[in-house]
């Protein structure tokens, strides 16, 4: 893409979804993420425009890559609500084949350490003695699905958890619509796709206050939210949904209204044009600041510091 710009002499917008540096919380522990730290670093000083889908990742793009403010633009993901509105009869065959007496709670999501499902896992028993019958679905595979599941055998939750593996857009709307409770419990999540599929569905949500999770879900009103990593503050927030029926339904609602008001592909899409359309102007202005930067100060240099660059860039 660097190459095309210099050649074409056309503006390069690039759109970053995660940081290396967040992927790991901060931590650039090997070589080879170092490496691509430094080409995000890169990517962010050539784009005259960068797109980032939260105003987290504005604020972690900026200071991670030292990419001026103003050149970094939030457009969120967006989602065809449609989709996920799953036929009564497909919603009612999930629910007989993953839930028994009690309520059903869900998680959709690859299965890696970061998505935090660990601390769903840990959270099950507190739940389960709350709410007897209780049934918890984990939809999803991944290189984490072993550790978690010898975690629920330790905590004597093999009838309790059901590890379903993946799911498409056909089988996952329904299953998600059936849930008393959709967990999110993400330990890094830039945007938390899967929390506007489930508000689509219909889903009530419990989504850890990380990221992009904490613009998307309004606590008391789209949903609930918890501190990432404390199982018992997501116990709580579930427990708030499936002791309050009333209340779910209503933040269901209410969640999949803002769902189809605010990220609804033909805004989405009118919004990235209109950010193309900028970058078209205002790359003159970028090139010819950047030419007089190099004539005074040279070429930029990275220099990755030591220790945890969130923390030392949160202090």
């Amino acid at each position: 893409a660097m190459t095309l710009k210099e050649h074409l002499d056309i503006p390069l917008v690039a759109t970053i979804h995660a940081t290396e540096a967040g992927r790991h919380q901060g931590w650039l522990p090997e070589e080879l993420n170092r490496t691509i730290h430094s080409v995000e670093w890169w990517l962010g000083h050539e784009a005259c425009r960068v797109l980032v889908c939260s105003a987290y990742m504005k604020w972690e793009v900026s200071r991670l890559l030292e990419v001026d403010d103003d050149r970094v633009e939030v457009i969120p993901n967006g989602v065809d609500h449609r989709v996920w509105r799953a036929a009564p009869r497909a919603v009612a065959s999930a629910r007989a084949r993953f839930a028994a007496d009690g309520p059903l709670v869900g998680f959709a999501g690859r299965l890696v350490y970061e998505k935090g499902v660990q601390h769903l896992v840990h959270a099950v028993p507190r739940l389960r003695r709350r709410h007897p019958g209780l049934r918890v679905v984990i939809a999803g595979d991944g290189p984490y699905r072993q550790e978690l599941q010898e975690q629920a055998r330790e905590l004597d939750l093999d009838g309790t958890v059901a590890f379903a593996g993946f799911m498409n857009e056909v089988q996952l709307p329904a299953v998600l619509a059936a849930t008393d409770a959709t967990v999110v419990p993400s330990l890094y999540e830039p945007f938390g796709m899967v929390a506007l599929e489930a508000a689509a569905a219909g889903a009530p949500l419990a989504v850890a206050a990380t990221g992009g999770l904490a613009e998307i879900v309004e606590p008391g009103v789209t949903g609930m939210t918890f501190p990432p990593k404390d199982p018992e503050s997501l116990a709580a927030a579930v427990d708030a949904l499936l002791g309050d029926q009333m209340f779910a339904r209503r933040v269901a609602r209410q969640a999949r209204s803002m769902v189809a008001e605010r990220y609804g592909w033909a805004t989405i899409a009118a919004r990235t044009a209109a950010a193309y359309v900028t970058a078209q102007r205002e790359v003159a202005g970028f090139n010819t600041l950047r030419a007089a930067t190099r004539l005074t100060e040279g070429r930029p240099t990275i220099v990755i510091r030591e220790g945890n660059l969130l923390a030392l860039d949160a202090s």
